[in-house]
């Protein structure tokens, strides 16, 4: 029985390892989202600098 207890501590340390991680990934891939979007309002702002005023 000793066995049983065991296991079942281990998977109930795993099963809460994988939910912090799978939150701190979602967090991540947002935060990852936000700076590409970012990224990409800057590249467009310089690439209209760089092409001058319009004509």
């Amino acid at each position: 029985m000793h066995a049983v207890e065991r296991i079942e501590a281990a998977l109930a340390r795993i099963e809460t390892h994988a939910a912090i991680t799978s939150r701190k990934s979602a967090d991540l891939q947002g935060r990852h989202e936000q700076l590409k979007a970012c990224v990409a309002r800057s590249l467009e702002e310089l690439d209209g600098l760089i092409a001058g005023p319009p004509a």
